[in-house]
């Protein structure tokens, strides 16, 4: 039984972040767009969802929102410099991940360790700042 190819190509969400090489994992990708992590078109997607050309892509990795537009469709996982063709990331999402990065560097994101624990006055505060 052969069957006629289609003329368009048609693949789900979750396989195009694994083929664009966002996740290690197809089941790794499932599982971000499930737990709400990918965005598209600025909606919550089902791993199901039919990827299509030009459509905005939000999602989280690590530390980092990325947003990015699907330029090509792909099925097969290749190699980086073919993966990075599949997609296009937005001047905005660019900035914004290099601001975070030198923020991250220079440790003004991240609220740094205070220099010394708290005394048992100071504990007692806490916990009753915490209860309210």
């Amino acid at each position: 039984m052969n069957q006629a190819p289609s003329k368009t190509l048609t693949v789900r969400l979750d396989k195009w972040l694994w083929a664009a090489r966002f996740y290690k994992t197809r089941s790794l990708a499932k599982e971000m767009i499930n737990g709400g992590k990918v965005h598209y078109n600025g909606q919550r997607a089902k791993s199901s969802k039919q990827a299509e050309i030009g459509a905005k892509v939000r999602l989280r990795q690590g530390h980092d929102d990325r947003e990015i537009i699907i330029a090509q469709l792909s099925e097969h996982r290749q190699g980086a410099a073919v993966a990075q063709t599949l997609y296009e990331e937005t001047a905005e999402s660019i900035s914004k991940r290099e601001f975070n990065a030198e923020a991250r560097r220079l440790n003004i994101l991240n609220n740094p360790a205070p220099e010394n624990k708290p005394d048992k006055k100071q504990r007692r505060q806490l916990i009753r700042f915490k209860d309210l």
